[in-house]
């Protein structure tokens, strides 16, 4: 029996992703008007922004994944300002989403417990209301995904949950492919987490006690199914996802015949600063290959 909490269940599964509708303007500036935005993600209102190029369109899109940002303090839209701003000068419509639990997004109680497998759904949902919406601008035939850190596992997710759910994918110093990897380095042994991991193993088994478990949510088991082309950014010297883990994930990726181009960049930490520009030079590049008409 597949465990309802697994990517294998999320793979049957048909998320609903709909009414994507624009709210208020936030911003306006000489190359794109600043919207916030809302859909649905099955039965939850997830929340986000959007930046779209001036002009007719309809413009190709790119979905933005944020990486982990205290649920407290993340306010709409944060986490990708830069690349917000530098794609819809490119034109492309940047479609930032919150996250359920984030900024005016619906609620999940049992997110964190399942190992935020939500937010996959999220990313999926954002993606199929894209392609269901009648706005003008959006170009629902050239999707592109974008996950940084945290958001680059749940574009992983996305992918094998879904292939061929976009044309592109670029993850930028992404959290590990191994399920495992993640849940030692930030939740099993940080002692404001005990109640957590409680949870967890009681409702899922450690990863020594029920290792099909957490195979069964680590996106390197299924890179097989992985269809989209992915470009992957990596600083050698990041101490929060190590450059280790990118280079485990490469290797999967090309074990399994998966299109995948790397770059590492040495003396560059997690927010990679000053590879800033060239990364997004090969990113922006990247997509217009993977997404031109």
């Amino acid at each position: 029996m597949t465990d309802p909490v697994s990517l294998p269940a999320l793979m049957r599964e048909d998320v609903v992703g709909a009414d994507l509708t624009l709210g208020k303007v936030l911003a306006r500036t000489s190359a794109y008007t600043r919207y916030a935005v809302s859909y649905r993600s099955d039965a939850l209102t997830i929340t986000g922004v959007m930046n779209v190029p001036r002009g007719t369109g309809p413009f190709p899109v790119v979905v933005l994944l944020h990486g982990h940002i205290d649920e407290d303090v993340y306010v709409t839209g944060q986490g990708y300002r830069r690349e917000q701003d530098s794609l819809a000068r490119n034109g492309y419509v940047a479609f930032h989403i919150d996250y359920r639990n984030h900024a005016g997004s619906d609620d999940d109680p049992n997110n964190d417990v399942d190992l935020r497998l939500g937010y996959a759904r999220d990313a999926i949902a954002a993606v199929e209301a894209v392609k269901a919406s009648s706005l003008p601008f959006l170009d629902g035939e050239r999707i592109g995904l974008i996950g940084r850190s945290m958001g680059g596992g749940v574009a992983f997710n996305a992918l094998v949950a879904r292939p061929g759910l976009v044309d592109a994918a670029v993850t930028y110093a992404s959290v590990s492919t191994d399920a495992v990897d993640n849940y030692n380095r930030w939740i099993r042994y940080d002692d404001g987490r005990r109640r957590l991991v409680r949870s967890i193993d009681a409702q899922h088994g450690s990863p020594e006690a029920n290792p099909a478990f957490w195979k069964g949510i680590s996106s390197r088991t299924y890179f097989d199914r992985i269809t989209t082309p992915v470009l992957m950014h990596q600083g050698v010297v990041d101490d929060t996802c190590p450059v280790a883990w990118a280079r485990a994930t490469v290797s999967a990726l090309k074990a399994a015949d998966v299109d995948v181009t790397y770059y590492e960049y040495a003396n560059e930490n997690h927010y990679m600063y000053a590879a800033w520009a060239p990364s997004m030079k090969r990113t922006l590049a990247f997509l217009k290959t993977h997404l031109a008409r």
